[in-house]
């Protein structure tokens, strides 16, 4: 037997399709100790409610001036970063972070193909020949991320309405991450704000400088 559509239901179903899904904005402000601006700290964002995570991007981290540049890159998980080498000197590149372990032997010009990052977590970068050199890969399983501009800020915007948790990431931190995460509540009359403060300094940077480096490479 054929049953047949109702057409008040068909109505109703139409009605609630067409309701657009209210959002709102999200900014956070991450200061230092000294309560000035946290420049390049991790932002990310998870909803209490089921939310998909951001989709995989490709990403580049280049080594100029014997350096890694940028110093961290943020990638969701399933992204692929490719490691140019912008240097007049050769490199080779390793992790040995559980993460993700790889290698890149000594190299200069051309690439290797990227590298695939399928587990969310920190990446130590190091050069085999020149030790100063230290970056950071943050693989995140989050909905929303980022890193904070020269005035410790950052935004999202178009965020639907709900509670999601804030957490701030940095390689130097002395603070516990538990102590730099809030619950933050998501409307779209006002936008929702939090401050992420550290109660302690930064540690100094691992490296600046190395007898060791073989620049002759």
């Amino acid at each position: 037997m054929t049953r047949r559509s109702d057409p008040i239901v068909g109505l109703v179903l139409l009605l609630v399709a067409a309701v657009p899904v209210m959002a709102g904005t999200l900014s956070v402000q991450a200061n230092l100790a000294d309560h000035g601006p946290f420049a390049g700290a991790v932002i990310t964002v998870r909803g209490e409610a089921s939310h998909a995570p951001a989709a995989p991007i490709s990403a580049i981290l280049d080594q100029i001036n014997l350096a890694f540049v940028p110093d961290i890159v943020v990638v969701p998980v399933g992204s692929t970063v490719e490691f140019p080498n912008s240097d007049s000197v050769s490199h080779q590149i390793y992790s040995f972070s559980p993460t993700k372990r790889f290698q890149l032997p000594l190299y200069h010009g051309k690439p290797y193909p990227p590298v695939h990052f399928d587990q969310a977590g920190v990446v130590t970068l190091g050069c085999n020949i020149h030790d100063k050199m230290v970056g950071y890969i943050f693989v995140t399983d989050a909905t929303y991320f980022g890193r904070t501009d020269a005035h410790g800020a950052w935004s999202v915007t178009n965020v639907p309405r709900g509670i999601y948790h804030v957490s701030l990431w940095h390689p130097l931190l002395r603070d516990s991450v538990a102590s730099l995460e809030r619950d933050v509540s998501v409307t779209s009359d006002e936008p929702a704000k939090t401050t992420l403060q550290l109660a302690q300094a930064l540690r100094p940077a691992p490296l600046q400088a190395s007898a060791r480096s073989k620049d002759e490479y």
